[in-house]
Formats: C-alpha cells, structure tokens, sequence
C-alpha cells in the first residue's frame, strides 16, 4: 500500500477505535454547505460526520475485526463518529434526514455491535440521557418515599390516639 493511502487508513482506524460509535450513511445528493452545517450541529455532541472510501473503509473494518459492515459499502459512503451520546448523535441526524431528506443511513455500530438503519432510528427515538437518569433515580426514590409516607402516618396515628386520651382525660 502507498504511503498516503496507509496514513488515511491510519487516521481512519484511530478515529474508528477512539470513538464509541460509527454510523454509515450514504451522502450522495449533499451540499457542501447542508454537509457543514451537519457537522456544526454534530459537533455540540462529541460526534464527527467524514466522508470515507469504501475500500478504506474496508480495510480497517478487517482490521477491526468488525463484520457485517461490508454489505452497506456501496455508493458514496459517510460516517458519523463521537465518543459523545449516541443518542443525541442519532437524533441529530435524524431530524437532519427530515429537514433534507438526505443523508441515508445504512447501518451503524455502536460498541462493536452492529445496528441496523431501523436500530439507529430506535436510538434517536429514546429520551435522552439526563431524562433516563432522572427516571431511575425516581424509581429508585420512590419505594423510600412510599415507606416515608407510611412511617409519617403511623407517627400521626399514634399522636391522634394521644390526643383523644388527653381529651377523655380533661372530660374526667
């Protein structure tokens, strides 16, 4: 392989193995300017959109080790790559793909797991990371504020038996 062709492989396979995601979408028919103005939006979440090749693109997945990509490597491909939320990333372009009706997504790999194009679209539909914290945090709260409840009650039952002895008391 010539030099410059095994520095982008390289580049190719750092970015690949520094991020926890990789989502492959078709470009084809996207402006140079919808194309930055994707970026930008990544950007605020830790993610990168690159234009690869395909050959590229297949030499590190073998070297990666990462099967089932090969299927999705025809036509102009792209990726999506971040350490940020996949999440957030997946919502971002696909509010994008409603706006634009392009980028595609082919297929995707989060953790070295392979996505399909409906998995990436089942992503983008969860709520967000902070709301699914504060969800569990709730479900886990709410058995001790339950239990919080009952104590208190059984406290204010105890005070009305007190109260009603003192009452008879002061009658007698």
């Amino acid at each position: 392989m010539r030099p410059e062709k095994k520095s982008i492989v390289d580049e190719l396979k750092s970015q690949i193995t520094d991020s926890l995601f990789v989502i492959l979408t078709d470009y084809r028919g996207l402006s140079v300017l919808k194309t930055e103005e994707l970026r930008r939006r990544l950007r605020g979440v830790n993610a990168q959109f690159h234009v690869v090749q395909n050959r590229m693109f297949k030499h590190v997945a073998r070297e990666l080790s990462y099967e089932g990509l090969e299927p999705a490597l025809k036509g102009p491909s792209a990726m999506v790559v971040g350490n940020g939320d996949v999440v957030q990333a997946a919502k971002i372009l696909r509010d994008f793909i409603k706006e634009n009706s392009i980028p595609v997504v082919k297929i995707g790999s989060l953790e070295g797991v392979i996505l399909s194009a409906a998995d990436v679209e089942k992503l983008a539909g969860l709520p967000s990371r902070e709301i699914l914290l504060s969800q569990l945090v709730g479900t886990i709260a709410a058995p001790m504020t339950r239990l919080a409840g009952v104590l208190n009650q059984k406290v204010a039952s105890l005070l009305y038996v007190l109260k009603a002895v003192q009452e008879k008391k002061e009658k007698v």
